[in-house]
């Protein structure tokens, strides 16, 4: 066993709109300082490193990396992770990645030889994984309670209001305005994998186009499709559905059959467990349906103040223990992009009759190979010929109209930008 280092693991972030709850967390964890913190917009910056003195504040990545730190936690524009990962990673720093890893299979592939080549610890940071309800059904998967995976779902569906819609992407090339609706896959994907230890092996994608009847869409600047349902082969024959996006009511829900028994969060109250049994699986006296509303087994009263369900704790974490002990978390580089790249591959696959597509496990040369300089991509900044648009009805067009008035709602939501 590795021997379990007790330094000061010194922390730096990048981005402080969704890396502020990432830098409160690191702020607070025992062993862990929080050094350093990067964003473009000055006047953010100044204000997070006036309320957390002794944490010096950057406009620009690369100056951060020449910062004393051990560790960086990627909260920036989850497009350009990939970059900035391989930058770190050659700078000698571990790294946490938000969703998602990469953007396109090439930088799948360069990130894969940077990590091996770095000796570094990469963790893929998706907090859904680590929710109450998902680490006590990963609990009881594994003391065999309903036996091996047959079939799961897992559903994120998050609508937003116009307004929200644009605060969360205010200028017109936002990555939440164009990226395709398969790319955000690891929140429903991510509890079925850490559930069963089981990986992906075949996708085929399906896509609910951009709807003009709903606002969110049609009155932002909003480019991309509604919401995607992703069919998965799991490596033991098994099956998993994904649904996420924004349909019209909020769900953080999983349910998995195994040979004995099935699991599952309430539809109604989601911190609540049910499993179930038929009367041929179940013991005498056990019930057929046992409801309960579980705690963390560890750090309970710690991870439920932290954000996303007790997510944000774990998931640093998990990723602190890594560095500490010199091994790879669950959620390595290589599981990180089975994950991720399965929105890739099901939107190439919603773009082609929803055809199955295999999942790399990115783990040999042989398998990364066929992706070496595959930049398909839908990013505006990327196009050109062969490559695809944001959504499958093509080119959504914005009219000069609309564009001028999102522009001006924007500049009230968000004073904070540079808009």
């Amino acid at each position: 066993m590795a021997k379990r280092s007790t330094k000061t693991i010194r922390v730096g972030v990048y981005g402080i709109g969704r890396g502020s709850s990432f830098a409160e967390q690191a702020a607070a964890m025992e062993g862990v300082e929080l050094a350093a913190v990067c964003d473009q917009r000055q006047r953010a910056l100044n204000d997070f490193t006036k309320a957390h003195p002794g944490v010096t504040g950057y406009t620009e990545y690369n100056k951060m990396l020449e910062h004393d730190l051990d560790a960086v936690v990627l909260a920036n524009y989850c497009t350009e992770h990939a970059p900035a990962a391989i930058e770190a990673l050659q700078a000698g720093k571990h790294v946490q990645s938000e969703s998602i890893a990469v953007k396109t299979m090439g930088e799948a592939v360069d990130l894969v030889r940077a990590v091996e080549a770095s000796g570094k610890v990469y963790m893929y940071a998706e907090n859904y994984a680590y929710m109450t309800f998902v680490q006590e059904m990963a609990h009881l998967y594994r003391q065999g309670e309903i036996g091996e995976f047959r079939y799961g779902e897992g559903e994120y569906v998050h609508p937003v209001s116009t307004d929200t819609k644009i605060s969360l992407s205010p200028t017109f090339d936002h990555w939440r305005n164009w990226i395709p609706a398969t790319y955000y896959c690891t929140h429903s994907m991510s509890p079925i994998m850490y559930i069963t230890r089981l990986r992906p092996v075949k996708v085929s994608g399906f896509v609910i186009p951009w709807d003009p009847l709903t606002p969110a869409c049609s009155e932002t600047y909003k480019r991309n499709d509604l919401a995607a349902i992703i069919m998965v082969q799991m490596e033991n024959g098994g099956y998993a559905k994904l649904l996420f996006g924004a349909l019209e009511k909020h769900y953080v829900w999983y349910r998995i059959y195994g040979h004995k028994g099935e699991m599952e969060n309430s539809r109604t109250d989601g911190g609540q467990l049910i499993v179930h049994k038929e009367p041929w699986n179940k013991q005498p006296g056990e019930p057929a349906d046992l409801m309960y509303r579980p705690e963390f087994r560890q750090f309970h009263d710690l991870a439920a103040r932290s954000g996303h369900g007790g997510g944000d704790f774990f998931m640093l974490h998990e990723f602190i223990e890594a560095i500490r002990t010199g091994t790879q978390p669950y959620f390595d580089i290589y599981r990180g992009l089975q994950m991720s790249c399965l929105g890739i591959l099901a939107y190439k696959s919603a773009l082609n009759d929803n055809m199955a597509f295999d999942v790399p496990s990115f783990a040999s040369d042989a398998e990364l190979a066929p992706y070496e300089g595959d930049n398909w991509s839908p990013d505006p900044a990327d196009a050109g010929p062969g490559q695809p648009l944001p959504s499958v009805l093509g080119d959504i067009k914005k009219p000069k109209r609309l564009r001028d008035k999102v522009a001006k709602r924007a500049r009230e939501l968000r004073p904070d930008w540079d808009l």
